[in-house]
């Protein structure tokens, strides 16, 4: 299994592992791939606390940073002074009829009120200063990777990163995105399909990946989007790319934080009960589908809003939702691999399990190969 990327990143296995959950970042880096820790959710000073932490139990193995940071902001133009002055400018944009719907949904579905108030709530790590700080958090460590979740990040923090020797990724659902992140100087292309979890395309992974290799080589792919097995695997790397990226599959290890309710949720849903949506934070986004996804595509709906609005409009639901722990409700970001993800196991299982069936299937193709050709003479030139 091993790759260009491997040698590139000391790693043993080109798994790379996204996950907001530090246990399993750890974990996937210890048993030989690459983790990479989600730190859209934490303000600077919790990123600082859990890469932190991460330090002190990795081993000395390599893992990265996720971000998201557009190089162009998304309309924050609001004061950004303090994180409690942006959440009230930002609250202060959101039209009356989506705030109405939203507290009319909390009511229908019987929400209690939060225990206890937390500040600002929503991903405001999309606003651009917010996200330059946790960049400059995340360079304070010794993380091998920056990935950027939306797009290429401003050049000049590419320049940044490669200045402390970090390596730059950027996520691509199209062509055109992939050729203009390796334009804009980004050193490793993920082109994630429309399978997968969280924000993604309209494109499938198999034909996505292979037009991705054909545009940006020799820059090195990673494939996401519906890879859950080895078999997967196998085809990721037969398409041309040098690894995988991989994060619903670890939603349900036992490292995981996932709440219980919605491990139980995945453990139970079919490949058929994602959709593509909206309603989380503004952009197509493939969550697992629930009362709450259902009612943002009824006629009653006013449609969302462009992010970030959209996910500050939603977090004080999100958060009742989280904590009244209804399962009919609770939603989530992940892929159409969900179908797979059947019983819960640990991280380093589930490395060995990728690993073997990845070698079995290469062992069975080479075989098949070898039989299919038996026999046949060449034909004279």
């Amino acid at each position: 299994m091993r790759t260009a990327l491997c040698d590139e990143l000391g790693i043993e296995y080109p798994i790379f592992a996204f996950s907001h959950c530090r246990d399993v970042v750890v974990a996937v880096s210890k048993a030989g791939g690459f983790g990479v820790l989600g730190g859209l959710s934490f303000t600077p000073e919790q990123l600082e606390i859990e890469l932190r932490w991460i330090d002190e139990h990795v081993d000395g193995r390599p893992y990265g940073l996720d971000v998201v940071m557009p190089a162009r902001d998304p309309g924050m133009d609001v004061d950004t002074s303090s994180r409690e002055v942006m959440a009230s400018n930002i609250v202060d944009r959101i039209p009356e009829q989506h705030a109405k719907f939203v507290e009319d949904l909390m009511q229908r579905f019987q929400l209690p009120p939060l225990a206890e108030e937390t500040g600002p709530r929503g991903l405001l790590g999309w606003a651009h200063d917010l996200a330059r700080e946790l960049v400059e958090v995340g360079l304070g460590h010794p993380i091998k990777l920056l990935a950027n979740a939306l797009g290429s990040p401003p050049k000049d923090v590419i320049q940044l990163a490669h200045d402390h020797g970090v390596k730059v990724a950027a996520l691509s659902g199209k062509v055109q995105h992939a050729e203009r992140h390796v334009a804009n100087g980004v050193d490793i292309v993920v082109a994630q399909g429309s399978e997968a979890g969280g924000h993604t395309g309209e494109i499938g992974t198999m034909v996505l990946v292979a037009d991705v290799v054909d545009a940006v080589s020799p820059t090195p792919v990673l494939a996401a989007g519906g890879i859950g097995c080895g078999r997967q695997v196998a085809a990721a790397l037969s398409l041309g790319a040098q690894g995988v990226w991989m994060g619903s599959l670890w939603l349900t290890t036992a490292e995981s934080s996932s709440s219980p309710e919605m491990v139980e949720r995945m453990l139970q849903a079919s490949s058929s009960d994602t959709v593509r949506s909206r309603c989380l934070t503004g952009k197509p986004a493939r969550l697992l589908r629930s009362a709450w996804t259902d009612a943002w595509e009824s006629a009653e709906s006013p449609g969302t809003l462009p992010a970030p609005l959209q996910n500050v409009l939603v977090s004080e639901a999100n958060a009742r939702m989280n904590q009244a722990r209804r399962k009919e409700l609770i939603y989530g970001p992940v892929g159409q691999v969900v179908g797979r993800m059947n019983q819960v196991q640990s991280v380093r299982d589930v490395m060995s399990g990728l690993v073997e069936e990845y070698i079995d299937t290469v062992e069975r193709l080479g075989s098949g190969l070898t039989s299919a050709t038996d026999g046949v003479v060449a034909a004279p030139r």
